[in-house]
Parts: C-alpha cells; structure tokens; sequence
C-alpha cells in the first residue's frame, strides 16, 4: 500500500535531489512545491505582476498552468522554465511571495489535490506541518549554511548560472531568517518528523536512511 512521504528543510538542504532519487526508486511520484512558489515569483516577473501584490498574485497563478514533467522539468504555459525558476533572485523573490496567506493557501489547495491518492513524495517547507499534516512519513533535512551554500554553488556551475558564493551564502542565510520568521506556515519541524542532519552526508548515505526509515513502519 502506497503512502505519502513529507520532505522538509531550510533552501538548499538537499530536498528535491533526495525526493526525485526516492520517487525513482519507490515508484512515487515527485511534487517539488518549492518549485510552485518559484514558478509564482517568475511567472510575477515575466508578466510584470507586483510581487507586493497578494490578490494580483493569487489571480495570476491559475493563468500560469504549472506542469511537473519527467526527469523534474518545469513548465509555464507548455514552456521549459527549469532553469529559469533555479536563479538567485528568483529564489530570494520565491521566499517573499511565499509569505502571503492568499498565495499559500491557492498553492496549498494544489498540492493537497495531487497528493490525495497518495504515493507522492513533496517537498517543501510545511509539508509535514500544514500541507499534510497526515503524511505516513515525515523527515526534516537540515545541514549547515556553509554546506548548503557550497552545494547551490556547485548547482549552479554545473547549469552554467552566474553565481558568486558569498552572495549565495548571505542569501541562504537571509533566506532562511524570512523562512522561519514568515506569519503564515513558518519553516519548522513537524513534532512527528525524522531530523536528519546531510551536511557530511552523501546523497547515498540519505537516501539509504530514508528507505530505512521507510522500511521500518
């Protein structure tokens, strides 16, 4: 019987890598919902949508036709914006219109729908606390800030993105203060969740004990 695996963690812990790696293996279906609210804050710029604006945002998002495709690909409106949505700016614009209710809650809404019939992974920062609460499993990454900015550095040369390191480490660090400090399902750990902490991990290492979390229930 299949069941729902909640994934959470401060930007950068390495959420989505673990997730789509289990999804493959468990023959689950990956939501990346950090991904949504990325989609959100580009979708704001490329139609010069206020990022200030909640209802503006709220009304823009059905527009955008958000779409989960193999290998983790993401498209607006039938267009590829993977690498797009996976900028710095993007990310810092991702964590402001992500601390609007309006917004949370129609994205919420989404997720909740996709995830119903279960055998989903998300991923996210209020998985396991808001979007559901029920999920089966529930693990909470965290890692240093300085492995984290070493990782998204490292990320972003790999896909040619301009990146300079001290800007992603002030800006997972800003990121992670507007994360746990937002009014509306702050970044935390469910009471019920698994900490597992990768910074001298391997991604084999977590993903072998998340199937061993998963085995023992």
């Amino acid at each position: 019987m299949k069941m729902n695996i909640a994934i959470d963690g401060p930007s950068a812990a390495g959420k989505s890598t673990i997730a789509k790696i289990l999804a493959k293996q468990l023959q689950y279906a990956h939501l990346d919902t950090g991904a949504m609210y990325r989609c959100v804050a580009y979708g704001a710029k490329l139609l010069g949508v206020d990022e200030h604006d909640e209802d503006a945002l709220v009304k823009m998002i059905d527009a955008l036709d958000i779409e989960f495709r193999g290998e983790g690909s993401v498209y607006i409106k039938g267009t590829d914006v993977s690498k797009e949505i996976r900028t710095n700016d993007i990310s810092m614009s991702a964590s402001k219109v992500s601390a609007f209710p309006k917004v949370r809650a129609r994205l919420v809404e989404k997720q909740r729908e996709i995830a119903k019939d279960k055998g989903y992974i998300l991923d996210g920062r209020d998985i396991g606390t808001v979007v559901l609460p029920d999920a089966e499993i529930k693990i909470y990454m965290v890692a240093s800030s300085v492995a984290r900015a070493k990782r998204r550095y490292k990320e972003y040369l790999e896909k040619q993105i301009p990146a300079v390191y001290d800007e992603i480490y002030k800006d997972i660090e800003q990121r992670d203060y507007q994360d746990s400090h937002r009014a509306v399902s702050p970044l935390k750990k469910a009471e019920d969740a698994v900490e597992i902490d990768t910074s001298d991990m391997t991604i084999d290492e977590v993903v072998n004990r998340i199937l061993s979390i998963i085995q023992s229930v």
